[in-house]
């Protein structure tokens, strides 16, 4: 083991790699960086992976990885084959869990230290949760059933939200030292017997006193109501100050204890320190410069255009409001909130809140636009369903990162939202085939007054085609013809329409008429464009960006019910696969899951008995 006195130097160096790193691949950087000392620090104290280190949402395990054995594949962080950008169990024994959405850690380090605790076991169980991911209810759900279990644990909350300030000093940290070791623990608790034998006027009085002093050096009170013994906060930058401290708390022989840790976002990089937010998430970046390295966009990107145009329809309709659960700037709402504030409303990490309380909205009579990631929403399904499609209240659901996303992998994978909206009754669910059909949507959405509705649409750029200076309102449940054949049929849900349009083209060099179809919703279904592409095509191909048992599964349902398969129609549904897939460039997902125009072709060519075709289309 290293002398405590290279710590120091470990830190330094860790930094440094972790800077260099990420600046090839690109990454999350900022909250790395933030908690260096501390990851030294915790690897330092405890014997992992023998004690358990868990970390929240995972995107600050950088510096975690290269000190676990995988500095090695650091630079192959975030792409095909290489190290995930989150925690993942199957990638280490480092990593007793997998994550990647917040506000996860105490759930688990709970059920960790139950079992060790049945088992008979002595190690540690330390989860490491940041200040955002403790706005969300599951955090506060397992803190209170951890102060009712009693179980050893410990929770270092990692405030990087605020600035060191004084108190966060030595003072500070003498405290936090003194009120973590054995002696004041055994006082504390001679001092609470001794206030048991009391009458009761004088114990009421004498723990007041005591919870007045802890949260008068320390802020507490909150966590102690929870039956967390806190301590803090201390300097997460200073292992002079967290070395001893964390000692204390392993050697502690019950708890649960929590330790509140103050860090800044991008310690130790100038570039990262002056601009946070910018850091956060970062693509390739020159490490001198700080310079992020940028491609020139061909078009809005779906985000944007969302954004503009919801602008656009709230100058015209001050009901319009927005909603988002601690994503503005990913969801575009950053834009909204610059020009509507007092209409713009950021919960925080916590989605359930957020849908119910867009519910809350619509019942008033406004016009609630709740915009979450497909993957987030997940987290709010049972709200959308009691609280939202139940009572038939009129939420507008703006589902970002619909489909593949690329270098955040499955965990953030837009997959299932198509699947659990549609099975819901009155539910309007609608994709866009492009930007400009992303506008007439935010439209039609303002204009169903008496039932939920959604709209999906992927990370990244549009097609860039010329967008309508307002959008027109939908026919509710009716897609479109986009172009005409008479032997095969595609019919698109979103933005597959382009490969869709492509592989129509090269049909045609192999002498097979084709019509594509976009479908616009897929519920409710436009049965009657469905029953006429079965009646008057050979085959019929759905296509999606999404998991199974979302728009193809509810077209196969309908005809399957309407006698279409008594007359022989072949049909194929092209979905995402029915696996988690890793990292990879959006285009490879897509090409890997056969969802691009090759694909689609040599689906079409197999359901046709064309075998030698199709499989010479899958090796080009």
């Amino acid at each position: 083991m290293l002398p405590e006195t290279d710590l120091v130097q470990l830190a330094a160096e860790l930094r440094a790699e972790t800077i260099d790193a990420v600046s090839v691949t690109g990454g999350h950087l900022g909250a790395g960086l933030g908690v260096v000392e501390l990851t030294v620090a915790l690897h330092y104290v405890f014997d992992t992976p023998r004690d358990r280190i868990i970390w929240d949402v995972g995107h600050q395990a950088y510096p975690h990885k290269i000190l676990t054995g995988r500095r090695d594949r650091i630079r192959t962080l975030r792409q095909a084959g290489g190290l995930s950008g989150f925690t993942k169990r199957a990638e280490s024994e480092y990593d007793p869990f997998g994550a990647a959405h917040s506000s996860t850690s105490i759930s688990a380090g709970l059920g960790m230290a139950v079992a060790r605790d049945l088992s008979n076991g002595d190690n540690a169980v330390v989860c490491v949760i940041g200040d955002g991911a403790m706005s969300a209810g599951m955090a506060y759900e397992a803190m209170n059933n951890a102060g009712a279990l009693r179980s050893r644990l410990i929770v270092i909350l990692n405030d990087n939200d605020m600035s060191i300030a004084p108190p966060v000093g030595a003072m500070s940290a003498y405290l936090a030292r003194l009120v973590s070791g054995r002696t004041y623990r055994s006082i504390r608790e001679v001092a609470k017997q001794v206030a048991g034998k009391l009458p009761r006027f004088f114990q009421d009085k004498a723990k007041r006193t005591e919870e007045y002093a802890r949260g008068f050096f320390t802020g507490g009170t909150l966590f102690e109501e929870l039956s967390f013994y806190y301590v803090g906060p201390i300097d997460g930058h200073n292992l002079d100050h967290l070395l001893p401290i964390l000692r204390n708390l392993r050697d502690a022989p019950e708890g649960p204890i929590l330790l509140h840790v103050v860090t800044q976002k991008g310690k130790g990089y100038g570039p990262a320190e002056a601009a946070p937010d910018k850091y956060h998430g970062v693509n390739r970046f020159d490490v001198i410069t700080g310079k992020q390295a940028k491609a020139t966009p061909n078009a809005p990107s779906y985000t944007r255009v969302f954004a503009e145009t919801l602008i656009k329809e709230a100058a015209e309709d001050d009901k319009i409001v927005a909603v988002t659960a601690a994503m503005p700037s990913g969801t575009g709402l950053d834009l909204f909130g610059e020009a509507f504030p007092k209409r713009t409303f950021d919960v925080g990490i916590a989605e359930q809140h957020a849908v119910t309380f867009a519910a809350g909205l619509a019942s008033e009579g406004y016009k609630p636009f709740c915009a979450i990631y497909s993957t987030f929403l997940q987290r709010g399904y049972d709200q959308i369903v009691h609280d939202v499609a139940i009572q038939k209240l009129p939420v507008r659901f703006a589902i970002d990162r619909a489909g593949f996303v690329g270098a955040d992998g499955p965990t953030h994978a837009g997959s299932f939202d198509t699947g659990f909206l549609t099975a819901l009754p009155g539910m309007i669910v609608m994709a866009p085939s492009d930007e400009a059909e992303l506008v007439h949507m935010i439209a039609t959405s303002i204009a169903i007054d008496d039932a939920p509705s959604s709209f999906r649409y992927p990370r990244g750029e549009g097609i860039g085609i010329d967008l309508p200076e307002r959008g027109s309102v939908l026919p509710i449940g009716r897609g479109r013809i986009v172009r005409e054949g008479s032997k095969i049929a595609i019919l698109s849900f979103g933005t597959r329409l382009a490969d869709a349009l492509k592989a129509a083209e090269e049909l045609e060099t192999y002498g097979l008429s084709t019509t594509v179809a976009d479908a616009r919703f897929a519920k409710p279904l436009d049965t009657a464009l469905i029953l006429d592409l079965a009646r008057h095509h050979e085959v019929v191909i759905t296509i999606e960006e999404g998991a199974v048992g979302g728009f193809g599964t509810q077209v196969l349902a309908f005809l399957a019910g309407a006698g279409a398969f008594d007359r022989g129609l072949k049909i194929r549904s092209l979905v995402m696969p029915d696996s988690f897939v890793d990292q990879d460039k959006p285009e490879a997902m897509l090409a890997g899951g056969g969802l691009d125009a090759r694909g689609i072709v040599a689906t079409v060519f197999e359901t046709l008995g064309r075998n030698s075709e199709a499989a010479a289309m899958r090796r080009a």
